[in-house]
């Protein structure tokens, strides 16, 4: 399956007499596009496109979005059902190679998983060297990076024999770098993983083990952190992924290319929003903010305060992560019993938001990173951690984005264009004049 050519957009240009005939392409979802990858060479036009909200960079079997319905899917399945009838490990398996495993080829899969686990001696060493409150998206940035000092033989392999091996070294060492990240901002030692433990136990027991006391990995946050990470495993074409596919088409390594997405995931527009979000809430319950103070700021145009956690750049009604992630979130809390006030406030501002006439009209709905953060808060991971959660999620949704670039048949290094605002033509003029 693919895009075709079904019609032709008609372009009257103010230079040209005779009107330029666009092709029109359809995808496999009936969404339709004009194919201008010919206009600069047939025209001399380009098009302006600030942020390419209009602007399709490449055709993808990977993930679909329909941001007016609220619909996401990964290779055709509903998020929805992914998350009631998956583990991060299978979902991870089905955006790498195209299909969901079976019993055998999940069990390859995992075992795979646990061979590459491990870190190199040397690599635990590059830890101590950075300080101890340096943010992790930092840390897990350039270690994805160092991977290809370590491993070099990844720029000659080629993805059709050897993609098993490659990325499942990645998905796995990720895991492995940000549990270790963790135990160095608590100056405690290195929990190595286990063959005994599944994925996400790995990752929780790695975090969390403590020679001091007994320590039982929590089920529900087994599960929770299963859910969380398929919710965030991939989104299209967003900043980060763009990013990846951006490098990819240099001829970069996935490792290189990877951090770049690492780099693009750090902002506070992009995978930060959900670190945003906690800070925003801690700093409402330590003012003790109102909701309708809340609401109030956030209305206010004279305000510095941004209400985070709302809107998106792709859906103009409810996220439908966001659903998960709230229910999710609702039952990872009630446990123990232990309350947080927190959770109080986003459920009295989601409500009211989602009520009031301002935020609907401007398609403001609750999205993912709402309630992710909470959910993160609740199992003991640290603020400053949680894009580094979002990063171990997204991994598979970059390693298919970059898989599927190398594949490409157009193969175009991305050289976007620019339309220049700057001064014409000057003469130097000589230095004692100047």
């Amino acid at each position: 399956m693919g895009i075709e050519h079904r019609d032709f957009a008609t372009l009257i240009l103010p230079d040209r007499k005779d009107p330029v005939q666009i092709p029109v392409i359809e995808d496999t979802m009936g969404g339709r596009a004009i194919d201008i990858h010919a206009l600069r060479k047939e025209t001399g036009y380009i098009t302006y496109d600030p942020g390419f909200v209009n602007t399709g960079s490449c055709d993808s079997s990977i993930c679909y979005v329909n941001g007016e319905e609220g619909i996401l899917r990964y290779r055709g399945y509903d998020i929805e059902d992914l998350v009631e009838n998956c583990d991060f490990v299978e979902v991870a398996y089905l955006l790498i190679k195209g299909e969901l495993p079976d019993a055998k080829e999940r069990k390859r899969y995992a075992d795979l998983l646990n061979k590459e686990s491990l870190l190199h001696y040397d690599m635990q060493s590059f830890f101590r060297g950075y300080p101890f409150d340096a943010h992790p998206m930092a840390v897990l940035a350039a270690m994805s990076a160092s991977l290809s000092a370590f491993y070099p033989e990844m720029d000659d392999i080629d993805p059709e024999l050897s993609v098993d091996f490659a990325v499942t070294r990645l998905v796995s060492k990720i895991r492995t770098i940000t549990a270790f990240q963790y135990r160095h901002m608590k100056g405690e030692d290195f929990v190595n993983p286990s063959y005994k433990l599944s994925y996400c136990e790995n990752f929780l027991n790695m975090m969390f083990k403590s020679p001091v006391f007994e320590y039982q990995i929590n089920p529900l946050h087994v599960k929770a952190l299963n859910q969380l990470l398929i919710l965030h495993a991939d989104h299209e074409q967003n900043c980060s992924t763009t990013a990846v596919r951006l490098i990819a088409s240099s001829g970069a390594n996935l490792y290189a290319s990877i951090s770049a997405g690492l780099a693009a995931l750090w902002g506070f527009k992009h995978g930060g929003a959900n670190q945003a979000v906690i800070e925003m809430l801690e700093e409402a319950y330590e003012n003790q903010w109102s909701v309708d103070d809340i609401i109030a700021k956030a209305k206010d145009k004279n305000s510095t305060f941004r209400l985070m956690g709302f809107g998106h750049r792709v859906y103009k009604t409810f996220d439908p992560r966001a659903k998960i992630a709230k229910k999710l979130c609702k039952e990872v809390l009630s446990e123990g019993g232990e309350h947080d006030p927190l959770l109080d406030i986003a459920l009295e501002l989601e409500e009211r938001a989602t009520q009031d006439p301002y935020f609907i009209e401007r398609g403001l709905y609750p999205n993912v990173d709402f309630y992710t953060g909470l959910t993160f808060r609740r199992m003991g991971i640290p603020t400053n951690m949680f894009t580094a959660m979002f990063a171990i999620g997204r991994l598979p949704g970059w390693i298919a984005h970059w898989l599927e670039w190398k594949k490409d048949p157009f193969g175009k290094i991305g050289r976007p264009r620019q339309v220049y605002v700057g001064p014409t033509q000057r003469k130097v003029p000589p230095l004692n004049e100047r």
